[in-house]
C-alpha cells in the first residue's frame, strides 16, 4: 500500500500471545500503521488513531450491506458456517443503522441499568460460595473464574439451572470462530454450537411467551418500541451474543487482573489494604477499569471502511478492512501516564476496552460489576495469594484469555 510501510504479524505464535506488548510497542514507535498483506488487513497501534476511527461513521462492523462478496474478491460463503453467517447477521455487534439502532434500541430497554444492579448481591453470593470451596491450590480459570459469568448470564437469561452445564462449551466453541486462523474442527465445533444453543433459546423463549418470568428472555420477548419488536431470530442471536461476550471478558479478564496484580505487588498490596477500609468503593471502581486497561482481554478488534476518505495522509477506499490493536492503545504514553504501571486511582482513564462510539459495548456495566465483586472478594479472602512459575498458554489473541493459571491460596 502507499504512504504505510509492510509488516506481518503472527498473531498466533505463542510467544506473542503470552507477551504482546514489547512487540507492540516497537510497532506503535516504528510502524504505527502497516499493512499486513498475509491478514489483508491495515493495523492501527496509536491511542488517537484508534479512538478517532471508532468514532468516524465512514467505518463499521459490517460491509456485506454495501459491497457483495465479488465485489470484495471473496471466495463463496464456507459451507460449515451456514449457522454461524447466519447468527452473525442478526446480533447488534456486528450491525450497521438503522438496523443496529433499532435492535439496541430494543434490547437496552430489556437490559436496563436497574437489571444489571438488581444482580450485585446475588453476584456476592455467588463468589462466596464458590470462594469457600477452593483448595490451597488451584486453577483460576476453571475453578473460579469460569462458573461465575456463565451463573450470572444464565440466571439474566432465564436458563434453569439443570441446563447450565451447556453453555459454557458452546460458548467456548463459538469463539474460536472469531479469531484469525481456525482449524477444520474449530469450524465444525463453532458451527454445530451456534446451531444447539439457537435451537435451545428458541425453546426457551417459546416458553416465556406462554409463561412469562422475571427474566431477560421474557424481557426480550416482550420489548417493543414504536411497534417494533425483535423477530425469533434476532432475539436468539442477541441471547447468544450476552453469553458469548457477557463472560468472556469477565473470565479473561479477571484471571489476567490476578496474574496482574502478582507481578506488581504495591498495587496488589493497594487493593488489600482497601478490602479492610470502610467507603472504599471508588477504588474497585478505578481499579477494574485500570485492570482492564492494562492487559485487556479484547486487545484487537476489526472495522470495514464503508466510503472512500483519507485518514493520517493513508487513502482508506471502500471495502478496506482495518485492524485496532486496542492492546496498543491502551499502552500509549501519549494517552496514559506510565501506561506500563498499574495505577488503581488513574483518571480519567479513557481505555479501549469496551470500544468506543456506536458499537460501544452494551455488557460493559455488567462486566465491570462482576469483576468488581469477584476481585475485592477474592482478596478478602486470600490476600497472601500467589502464582507459582508456570507455563502461560492463551486460547487466543483477538479474545485473549488464559486456558489454566495455577494459583496457592496463602
Amino acid at each position: 500500500m502507499q504512504n504505510v510501510p509492510e509488516y506481518h504479524l503472527e498473531i498466533n505464535d505463542p510467544d506473542f500471545l503470552r507477551n504482546p506488548y514489547p512487540l507492540l510497542e516497537d510497532l506503535r514507535n516504528t510502524k504505527p500503521i502497516f499493512w499486513d498483506a498475509a491478514w489483508k488487513k491495515l493495523w492501527f497501534l496509536r491511542y488517537e488513531d484508534i479512538s478517532s476511527l471508532l468514532r468516524d461513521k465512514r467505518l463499521g462492523r459490517s460491509i456485506f450491506h454495501l459491497l457483495s462478496r465479488d465485489e470484495l474478491g471473496f471466495p463463496a460463503p464456507d459451507p460449515r458456517l451456514t449457522a454461524f453467517d447466519a447468527f452473525q447477521k442478526n446480533h447488534i455487534l456486528d450491525m450497521e443503522p438503522p438496523n443496529h439502532t433499532r435492535i439496541r434500541g430494543l434490547v437496552q430497554k430489556a437490559f436496563t441499568p436497574s437489571r444489571v444492579e438488581n444482580l450485585r448481591l446475588r453476584i456476592r453470593h455467588l463468589v462466596a460460595q464458590s470462594l469457600e470451596v477452593l483448595p490451597n491450590s488451584f486453577d483460576a480459570v476453571r475453578d473460579f473464574a469460569e462458573p461465575l459469568p456463565v451463573t450470572v448470564i444464565a440466571e439474566l437469561l432465564g436458563v434453569p439451572e439443570t441446563d447450565r452445564h451447556l453453555l459454557r462449551p458452546w460458548s467456548s466453541a463459538i469463539v474460536k470462530l472469531y479469531e484469525l486462523g481456525y482449524s477444520d474442527i474449530q469450524a465444525e465445533a463453532g458451527n454445530n454450537a451456534v446451531l444447539e444453543f439457537s435451537s435451545y433459546i428458541k425453546d426457551l423463549a417459546t416458553k416465556r411467551r406462554q409463561m412469562p418470568q422475571d427474566d431477560l428472555i421474557t424481557a426480550l420477548v416482550q420489548v417493543e418500541e414504536a411497534g417494533e419488536k425483535l423477530n425469533a431470530d434476532e432475539l436468539v442471536a442477541n441471547c447468544i451474543l450476552f453469553l458469548n461476550a457477557g463472560h468472556e471478558a469477565t473470565v479473561n479478564g479477571l484471571t489476567s487482573a490476578l496474574l496482574a496484580l502478582h507481578h506488581q505487588p504495591e498495587a496488589k498490596a493497594e487493593l488489600i489494604t482497601a478490602t479492610r477500609e470502610p467507603d472504599t468503593a471508588k477504588i474497585w471502581q478505578t481499579a477494574v477499569d485500570e485492570l482492564l486497561r492494562f492487559d485487556t482481554p479484547l486487545p484487537m478488534f476489526e472495522r470495514w471502511v464503508l466510503e472512500d476518505f483519507e485518514f493520517q495522509g493513508v487513502v482508506l477506499k471502500k471495502g478496506m478492512e482495518l485492524g485496532f490493536f486496542y492492546a496498543s492503545g491502551n499502552r500509549d504514553p501519549n494517552k496514559f501516564i506510565n501506561p506500563d504501571k498499574i495505577l488503581l486511582t488513574r483518571e480519567p482513564n479513557q481505555h479501549l476496552t469496551f470500544g468506543l462510539g456506536t458499537h460501544y459495548c452494551i455488557g460493559a456495566p455488567l462486566a465491570r460489576l462482576e469483576m468488581g465483586v469477584a476481585l475485592r472478594a477474592f482478596l478478602e479472602k486470600f490476600p497472601n495469594y500467589s502464582i507459582p512459575e508456570q507455563l502461560l498458554e492463551y486460547s487466543g489473541f483477538v479474545i485473549r484469555g488464559l486456558k489454566k493459571l495455577e494459583v496457592i491460596s496463602s
